[in-house]
C-alpha cells in the first residue's frame, strides 16, 4: 500500500463544487491499493499515520504525531501514487489494484482510522475531485507498507 502524506495547516476535498471532507491541522494522507495488498496493509498504514511524529513539539522538533496534537485526517483515494512512468511518457496504472480491492482497502483504511482517531474526513472513492491544502511546513512524507 502506498500513501503520500502531507502535514496541512487546512485541506478539503470538493466533488462537483460540493466540500466533501475537510480539516484544519493534520495529515492530508493520499491512499494507493496495490493487488497484493491485504486488510493487515491497511491496518499497518493506520498505525503508521496515527504514529508518525512529523508535528514540532516545544523544541521545534518533528516529535509529535497527529494524536498528539488532536489533529485531524483527511484521507483521499488515489491509485495514480501507483504511476509508472519508466516505459515512456504516458503513464501505466498497471501497478494499481484494481477497482474493487482498491475501494474495498480504501474504505477498510477509513473504517480503521475512524475506530482510533475522533476527526477523519475522506473524499469519494473513484470520484473526479479537488483537493485543496495548505501544506505546514512543507512536510511531505511518502509511504509504502509491505
Amino acid at each position: 500500500m502506498i500513501g503520500l502524506v502531507q502535514r496541512v495547516s487546512e485541506a478539503r476535498v470538493t466533488v462537483d463544487g460540493a466540500v466533501l471532507g475537510e480539516i484544519g491541522h493534520g495529515l492530508l494522507v493520499l491512499v494507493c491499493a496495490e493487488p497484493a495488498d491485504t486488510p493487515a496493509h491497511a491496518a499497518r498504514m493506520v498505525d503508521k499515520l496515527l504514529k508518525l511524529r512529523i508535528f514540532s513539539d516545544d523544541a521545534g522538533k518533528m516529535n509529535r504525531s497527529v494524536v498528539d496534537v488532536a489533529g485531524g485526517l483527511l484521507i483521499v483515494s488515489q491509485f495514480t501514487l501507483a504511476a509508472d512512468v519508466s516505459g515512456g511518457n504516458r503513464p501505466s496504472f498497471t501497478a494499481a489494484a484494481g477497482p474493487d480491492l482498491g475501494r474495498q482497502l480504501y474504505e477498510r483504511v477509513l473504517a480503521l482510522a475512524r475506530e482510533r482517531h475522533p476527526v477523519v474526513a475522506c473524499g469519494v472513492f473513484g470520484a473526479d475531485m479537488r483537493v485543496a491544502l495548505v501544506n505546514d511546513g512543507p512536510v511531505t512524507i511518502p509511504l509504502r507498507i509491505t
